[in-house]
């Protein structure tokens, strides 16, 4: 719909007033579907601040992990791994959960190039709780149009109550964002907390990938089929 506009006033006020021709509708400084500091640094489309604090039973019986743990991945992984590796997100997989939810509300998938940069904050706090936050600077959200109107990605809106309101506009995709905050705050706390607790390639081996037998009924022992004479 914007190119659409900007297509016309440049049509019918600019070229005619100025006379200058336009080049290209996209002059690469948007930064449309691409990872960039100018996006990070100013925003683009909605920016989502998500926080909960967590209490000690809570990490300890839910997440089998403790603040100390969490706050040490965090600092070695999400910080000092990120700046080593000249990341543009301090975060864990951010990505992961931007993509599921992208293509099940029908976004621009390409877009998860630049959703996805974020920055994680873990911090300790009294009585051996932790505070967690997620930072999205930079997400492209919306509640109608493109592939909104895709009979799945519609049903999965309205089991999320996502529905436009033209008396009330801006109220849908403001509950999309804020949905998708808790989705990637919860995300990320699942891998965090895996990751401290050692848990990751055990619920790889265990949950991610199921056994699949061959045709003799025995499983290679990766989650693959062996081969097969």
């Amino acid at each position: 719909m914007v190119t659409l506009a900007c297509d016309q006033v440049i049509q019918e006020l600019i070229t005619p007033a100025t006379g200058v021709d336009c080049v290209s509708l996209s002059g690469n400084y948007c930064v449309d579907k691409k990872p960039a500091a100018v996006n990070a640094q100013e925003g683009r489309g909605k920016r989502i601040f998500a926080e909960v604090e967590l209490s000690e039973s809570v990490l300890r019986e839910a997440l089998k992990t403790t603040a100390a743990d969490l706050s040490e991945v965090q600092y070695r992984k999400n910080l000092l791994g990120s700046a080593a590796a000249g990341s543009m997100g301090m975060n864990a997989h951010y990505a992961n959960m931007v993509a599921a939810f992208f293509v099940a509300t029908g976004q621009d998938i390409a877009q998860v190039s630049e959703g996805a940069i974020g920055v994680t904050c873990i911090e300790p706090r009294p009585e051996d709780s932790v505070y967690v936050s997620i930072f999205m600077p930079d997400v492209p959200l919306g509640a109608v149009g493109g592939g909104t109107g895709l009979q799945t990605q519609e049903d999965a809106l309205s089991l999320m109550n996502v529905s436009p309101d033209s008396d009330d506009p801006g109220t849908a995709v403001m509950r999309l964002t804020e949905i998708l905050g808790a989705t990637v705050l919860a995300g990320e706390l699942s891998l965090m907390s895996a990751l401290s607790s050692h848990h990751l390639a055990s619920a790889h081996r265990e949950l991610g990938r199921q056994s699949i037998p061959t045709q003799n009924g025995k499983s290679n022992g990766n989650g693959m089929p062996g081969p097969t004479s």
